[in-house]
């Protein structure tokens, strides 16, 4: 008798994790860390941007979690996360098969250059705003203008630049959120849902000031969120450490935890949190209860892992493959590798050279950006699908596969605990 498959639902403002998964086949080793912490845990997690580049459907990231829980006897509330949504139609795609949880990604939408914007062209891009019906005049004053807010012992006034370029910069996007937030309502009908907002993937970092901008916006306009992730300062690139001042990142992070309680209250959603060793336990310390975290590159780069361990002759062959597909498959992610770092990697023999590919910047991001390319147009000497391979491989070694995941998100979440 097959196992019965359990369903997603919101979990709410209980701390969380979020664990992609590229391949259909990471959930068990994920579980195996899950059950060690009291993180509320989102086993189908994936983009519409990833399911695009791994040619999967929501229903298989879906049914791939699903499967994965019943057999581990997983009976625990669990979450699924549609992320980075820009159009209806994708919360249409994934909202069929199940998805409870809506990461709306409005980034299209942000004026990356409104940081830079001297007084007239913020007055010039305000008057757009206006005359565009995406912010009424009269709201400017009523709402803003010269008012403070005491935020958790904090004092943000809205003076008028501070206050046009956080509307120039943002406006447009919570504007857009508030349309995608209609929309699922109107798709959800009297099912359960939450929504997350996600402005992470932005040229330059929410400020505070911004931040509570976005929040007091939403809540008037009223669309509650479970969680909101800002753009952060410092770098939180995929794949690797975190790159900045961590006292600087700590102390703007506590401001944005107490504009998220102020605002909400809703969790901060930690965007390309996976290894972000250094910083766990400030994020665990400082956000408490009000922290999601969301991983997705990291359990694929585990299970290349695997390719390395057991097959080096096949992870040489998707080393060149990748060499080849980087500066093209880079452009879209924010990342400091360069293609001359690429090129001066040393080429991957009998194994010796799985730090330099697995636990080193230029080689985890390499094998990070391409991952697209790796699984849907790659191919082994023999014209064998690079996707095929792998998959039968972890198959295969699903036992040391689990390990590498345990191990490695075991790591993540104690880091997190330590805070």
């Amino acid at each position: 008798m097959e196992p019965r498959l359990s369903q997603p639902v919101p979990l709410g403002l209980k701390r969380s994790f979020g664990y992609g998964d590229r391949l259909g086949l990471a959930t068990p080793g994920h579980l195996a860390a899950a059950r060690k912490f009291n993180f509320a845990s989102i086993f189908a997690q994936q983009s519409i941007r990833e399911m695009e580049r791994t040619q999967r459907t929501p229903q298989e990231v879906m049914t791939a979690a699903q499967t994965a829980l019943a057999a581990g006897g997983y009976s625990e509330p669990w979450g699924a996360d549609a992320d980075h949504l820009k159009l209806p139609e994708h919360v249409d795609r994934t909202a069929t098969v199940g998805f409870c949880f809506f990461t709306i990604d409005p980034s299209a939408h942000v004026a990356n250059d409104a940081d830079k914007m001297a007084g007239k062209d913020l007055e010039w891009n305000a008057k757009l705003l206006v005359s565009d019906g995406v912010f009424a005049e009269a709201d400017w004053a009523r709402h803003y203008l010269d008012r403070s807010f005491d935020v958790g012992g904090l004092s943000f006034t809205f003076t008028q630049e501070p206050l046009l370029r956080a509307a120039v910069k943002y406006a447009r996007a919570i504007a857009h959120s508030d349309m995608m937030a209609r929309h699922i309502a109107k798709v959800m009908g009297s099912r359960a849902y939450e929504i997350e907002v996600s402005v992470d993937e932005t040229d330059s970092p929410t400020s505070p000031i911004e931040h509570l901008f976005f929040g007091l916006e939403l809540k008037r306009r009223g669309v509650k969120v479970v969680s909101l992730a800002p753009r952060f300062v410092g770098e939180f690139e995929k794949g690797i450490d975190y790159k900045g001042d961590l006292k600087q990142f700590e102390e703007k992070l506590k401001e944005h935890v107490a504009i998220a309680r102020h605002c909400g209250p809703y969790k901060i959603s930690v965007h390309s949190g996976s290894d972000k060793f250094s910083a766990y336990p400030i994020v665990g310390r400082v956000c408490g209860d009000l922290l999601h975290v969301k991983t997705a590159g990291t359990s694929y780069l585990e299970a290349l892992r695997v390719v390395a361990r057991t097959q080096p002759g096949l992870f040489a062959e998707i080393i060149e493959f990748c060499r080849g597909r980087f500066d093209t498959d880079r452009k879209t992610y924010h990342i400091s590798t360069t293609l001359k770092e690429i090129e001066s990697l040393p080429a991957f023999k009998d194994g010796k050279q799985e730090a330099v590919y697995l636990d080193e910047r230029p080689g985890r991001q390499l094998l990070h950006v391409t991952f697209g390319s790796v699984l849907t147009a790659g191919a082994d000497n023999k014209g064998r699908k690079f996707r095929d391979s792998i998959l039968e491989l972890l198959q295969q070694r699903a036992d040391l596969h689990d390990e590498f995941l345990d191990k490695h998100f075991t790591k993540h979440l104690s880091l997190l605990n330590q805070g």
